[in-house]
This record gives structure tokens, sequence and C-alpha cells, in this order.
């Protein structure tokens, strides 16, 4: 029989843990037969009962398991740390708070047994979503379409299923700024997507406030495309033109037609206009080289405080 894990990186969610496992276990009930599953949580760093809610389970299941990190790593790190200790021949990556649709697992093992590799998730709707920030989810996925050269997907998020094959090679990309989503698209492999309406969340409040969001849209960039940079260069060489050219007019009109130097109002203008490109590009720079600056260091990506027995 095959093994499938279903991983579930966690923050504070300890008024889900319980409902999330016991829709998990109802929407699995009529393919035990066929399939093998475990429980493997990971817990980030949760200050709540979460981890706690997890050991009470698996007094009663065994296929109940966790990792606790050391600290909270964020939810990209978590879900490699579930990488490195899953033990399925097919992965499942879903929150816990229900957003996540336990019925799809169906499908997404349907479609795996059909030779599909990477099952993956995509949103038609999600509820209470403002339409700020479906536009701007929307403008950034088109950007990053349209410069990246790893394939982007927009609306799909970490609920996928998983081959071995992937895990193994994800596993191998140790990265500590990671983009998970990008990761997915460069290992490749056959991939299929399933169709699901998120949900409202069970209990509790988003842990994603609009800085991690930022943040986030921003290691996307910086981890898929050089285009910032290239941008940057090529307006530089622009202006770096266009500034000769007005250079040599200025020395012509002043020696050859002795026209006087004017236009203090104009120079204040293009100085702090220059200023601020320099700043911004200079900025642009600092994302690249701080991220160099922190993979140099060959940190591990996570530590680990404790684990399960049956976790090797």
């Amino acid at each position: 029989m095959k093994l499938v894990t279903i991983c579930t990186p966690m923050y504070n969610e300890g008024e889900n843990i319980e409902k999330f496992y016991k829709e998990i276990t109802k929407v699995i009930a009529p393919i035990i037969d066929k399939y093998k599953f475990e429980f493997l949580f990971i817990n980030d760093g949760s200050l709540d009962d979460s981890l706690e809610k997890v050991k009470e389970i698996r007094q009663y299941d065994k296929r109940v398991k966790y990792v606790d990190l050391s600290r909270n790593f964020g939810k990209e790190v978590a879900m490699a740390a579930g990488f490195d200790y899953a033990l399925g021949d097919a992965v499942i990556t879903m929150d816990s708070d229900l957003q996540h649709p336990p019925k799809i697992i169906l499908e997404m093992i349907k479609e795996w047994e059909n030779g599909y590799q990477d099952v993956y998730g995509k949103r038609r709707e999600r509820p209470g979503e403002s339409k700020f920030k479906k536009k701007s989810s929307s403008m950034y996925y088109e950007m990053l379409k349209k410069f990246s050269k790893t394939p982007v997907l927009p609306g799909v998020g970490d609920f996928r299923l998983l081959d071995r094959v992937c895990i193994e090679g994800i596993k191998k990309l140790r990265e500590s700024q990671r983009y998970t989503k990008g990761l997915y698209m460069w290992i490749g492999y056959s991939k299929k997507e399933v169709l699901f309406d998120a949900e409202e969340r069970y209990a509790g409040e988003t842990k994603w406030k609009l800085s991690s969001l930022i943040n986030l849209a921003i290691d996307g960039i910086t981890s898929n495309t050089v285009f910032p940079l290239r941008v940057a260069s090529i307006v530089g060489a622009i202006i770096s033109i266009i500034a000769f050219i007005y250079m040599v007019y200025i020395l012509v009109s002043t020696l050859f037609l002795g026209n006087d130097v004017s236009g203090y109002p104009s120079t204040i203008i293009i100085m702090l206009f220059l200023g601020g490109l320099q700043i911004l590009f200079l900025g642009i720079i600092g994302e690249y080289v701080g991220k160099i600056f922190v993979e140099t260091k060959n940190r591990p990506i996570y530590l680990i405080k404790e684990y399960s027995d049956e976790i090797e």
C-alpha cells in the first residue's frame, strides 16, 4: 500500500487542529483500505496550545506525527521541514485552518494515480478578499509571469500533492530565503491543476499581514528573476546618454553662442530626481546583495526542538 503524508505547517492554530484532523479522517475514510496515511504537523514556534492539541490526538492515533521547530521560522521554512521529514510516496501540503477544503484530497490522489507528479490546487474564489487585494495580486502575477524565466501560476498556493520524486528534488534546494511557489515550478515534472473554492477560516485570524505579503512578493521577484537589476542598468544607461547630450548642448551654447547659464529650478529638480533614482536602484541592488549575504552564511534553514518518535 502506498503511503500518503498530509503535511501541515502550523502557527498558533490550536483552535483548528482537532477540527482539521476530524475533517481529514472523514474524507479519507473511503480509501484507507487502499492507502496508508500519516499526518505530519510542523509546529512553527506556536505560542498557543497547537502542539499540545497534536499530542493529544497522537495518544489515540499513531499516524499523527509532529516536528517542533525551535522558533518561528516562517511558513516557507516550515514547509521545507515537512518535506525533509515526510515519509510518504506522495505528500499533500495544506493549511490547518480548513481554508483548503479536505474533499479535494481525493481528487488530487486520483490525478496522482493518473500519472501526474505535481497536482496543485487553484483557487476559483476566496471569500472576504477585497477588490484591491485581487487586483494587486493579479498585477503582481502578471508582472512575474512576464519577466520570470521560470513559469508562474497565478492563483496557485501551497495546497498540492507532490510525488516522492518532486519531494526529493525540492529537498536538494537548500536556500534559506525560500519562495516555495517558485521552487515548485523550477523542479518541473508533470503537473495538473484541480480547482477549488477557498473556505472561510474555521477559527482564529489569518497570520498574513500586509507587510508579510509585501515581503513574500519581493522574495518572489528577487528569487525568480534579475529583471529589476536589468531595468536599473538600462535606465542608468539611458539617463547617462541624455545627460551627456545635455552636457554637450550646455557647453556649445555657452562657449560658441554666448548664452548665459541659467535654469536654477530645473537644475534642482533634475538633481533631486536623479538622487531619488540612485537611492531606488541602490535599494534594488541591496535586496539582491542581502540575499547573497544570508545565503553565504550557510546556516541550517531551521532547528528542531522536539519530534515524535517515529520520525528519523
